[in-house]
């Protein structure tokens, strides 16, 4: 089970902290390829989903408890996009190609419908601000939405037909509004390229048309700095506007008029790249979702003033039952913050409905020691351990946590399968490395509900070719007139040896004299069998040798047999 938050609050100690995913949150595979938004109805515990994909035909609204079990569907005429609540949440709006739909929230039920402009391809932002219901329309004459020199509109639901607002971007728009300024609708600039230096900027949207407030672009006076808007996310209390801005991070600005926030959230990883922003509805907490690299975290949930002190959680989704990335906008609070919703995806078009319940505290975790190997020097085909030793503060875990790896060679990058930490914090990482060269294992503790995850360890081996070996049962002596009958075996490691083998044979008599006999085939069985008629009487010694293949290193041995008249 998850931890729930207690009355302490979220409390770290040291550094940041961090976990994976499972077995600390629920988790749903959700029905979907594609995301499109994510609404989370508190007052019946409910959380929609849609699907980001633009078909035609009929679809529906995905509905999961705040359990992350799947308790019903919505159905829709076409392809569902965006989603708001109405201000009092009894009404579910949710944009498809040509219209926008109402459902009741109480019963699940459709309770309206009002016509759009038809708009199959690119799916629509909807937001609820100022007791009206807003709208983005990109035109439908191009199959690729995110073109920088596609024009979208913003539109207000009308009674029969929406009405134009006469405010228009190229690019996406990206919009925000809620019960936290709920007359204040926020409009960003998305898909459009750095060099147009996309806007933010905020209306008031209490009136029949919208009156514009500050806005802002990003951009310095060298051009660097332009804001790559994936989502935005407005605080508790209205004061302070998130962005999650894939160019630097996650911005903090003072709603007022755009500017920083005198304190900024802490940078994410290098290479991590801002997905997703939410701030809980009773304006604790902050969450941050990116797509991060390796062990990086994928989503850091911190108090939501920066100026506080407390470091923040950070949770990695690495596996094929976890997703590996937070998608664009994947992220909803309940009001109380003892739980958020994060949807992951795998970078393609699997995802997953994580239910997390922040942990009250975690402590730090670390590989201590060196790394050693069985063998030392690892041969291709043949089973290899890294050993190694993970160190855990604080309370035991609950259950027998696992080390992650995964190989580097010249064929890419491939996953080792997991090792389980014994009680003393030993384990044995397996692989059968399948090529020469140069491997490189990446150790990595993602964390579980208690413990950050540790920093990763490598090490570099030099995967060698595997061995083989002849034996060779020969007599001690025989006559040249009967002449002399060797049977032998070759033997090797790692993978199977090729068939078809054929052995050099060579014999040198007493004289010193050495001459290369017919080789030696061998048998499926890796058995062969020499057989000589020796001209000279004397010491004679039989050498037979494998040169060796791709993965095999070569052999060679000996047999002496003195030859009588």
């Amino acid at each position: 089970m998850a931890v729930v938050l207690g009355s302490a609050g979220l409390v770290a100690v040291g550094a940041p902290a961090a976990y994976a995913a499972a077995p600390s949150d629920e988790v749903a595979k959700l029905p979907i390829s594609s995301f499109g938004a994510m609404v989370v109805d508190d007052a019946h515990e409910r959380v929609y989903l849609t699907d980001g994909t633009r078909v035609r035909g009929a679809s529906q609204v995905q509905v999961y408890n705040f359990q992350g079990q799947k308790v019903g569907s919505l159905p829709t005429d076409e392809a569902a996009s965006g989603m708001a609540l109405s201000a009092d949440g009894a009404t579910l709006n949710v944009s498809q190609s040509d219209r926008i739909l109402t459902f009741d929230t109480a019963t699940q039920t459709r309770s309206g419908a009002k016509y759009t402009s038809y708009d199959v391809y690119c799916g629509r932002e909807i937001a609820v601000a100022g007791g009206k219901t807003w709208f983005t329309e990109t035109p439908y004459t191009t199959s690729y939405c995110d073109d920088a020199d596609n024009n979208t509109t913003l539109n207000k639901v009308g009674d029969t037909y929406p009405v134009g607002t006469g405010w228009s971007t190229t690019g996406r728009m990206r919009l925000a509004a809620g019960p936290e300024a709920p007359d204040r609708l926020v409009m960003g600039q998305a898909g459009a390229e750095p060099d147009q230096n996309p806007f933010l900027t905020t209306f008031d949207a209490s009136g029949e048309t919208l009156v514009r407030g500050p806005q802002r672009r990003f951009a310095d006076a060298d051009g660097k700095g332009a804001l790559d808007l994936k989502d935005i996310a407005q605080s508790a209390d209205g004061k302070r506007i998130a962005l999650a801005d894939a160019a630097y991070g996650t911005r903090l600005l003072d709603a007022s008029d755009l500017s920083d926030a005198p304190a900024a959230y802490q940078p994410l990883a290098e290479g991590t790249k801002a997905s997703a922003v939410a701030f809980s509805g009773d304006g604790k907490y902050v969450a941050r979702g990116a797509v991060a690299p390796g062990s990086a975290a994928d989503l850091l949930i911190q108090p939501a003033d920066p100026a506080d002190g407390t470091k923040q959680l950070e949770f990695a989704f690495e596996g094929e039952l976890d997703g590996s990335r937070v998608v664009h906008r994947g992220l909803g609070w309940t009001k109380d913050g003892s739980r958020l919703f994060a949807v992951t995806s795998d970078g393609g078009s699997n995802h997953w409905l994580h239910v997390i319940k922040p942990p009250a505290a975690q402590y730090d975790s670390r590989f201590t020691g060196t790394l050693s190997t069985t063998p030392s020097k690892p041969v291709v085909g043949e089973p290899l351990g890294i050993r190694g030793k993970l160190e855990l503060d604080g309370p035991a875990p609950a259950e027998p946590v696992k080390v992650a790896a995964v190989r580097k060679d010249a064929d890419g990058t491939q996953e080792v399968a997991s090792a389980k930490v014994a009680a003393d914090g030993s384990f044995t990482v397996l692989d059968v490395p399948d090529r020469l060269g140069e491997a490189t294992y990446t150790l990595r503790f993602l964390g579980d509900v208690t413990h950050r995850p540790a920093e990763d360890v490598t090490v570099t081996l030099d995967v060698a070719k595997a061995a083989t070996a002849i034996e060779l049962t020969a007599p001690a002596e025989a006559t040249r007139k009967g002449g002399v009958e060797i049977t032998g075996k070759l033997a090797g490691q790692g993978r199977a040896l090729p068939s078809g083998i054929a052995l050099k044979v060579t014999r040198t008599d007493r004289f010193g004299t050495t001459g290369e006999l017919t080789s030696a085939s061998v048998a499926a069985d890796g058995t062969f069998r020499i057989r000589d008629l020796p001209s000279k009487q004397g010491k004679t010694v039989y050498a037979v040798s494998y040169e060796g293949d791709a993965l095999h290193g070569g052999s060679s041995a000996q047999a002496t047999v003195k030859i009588t008249g």
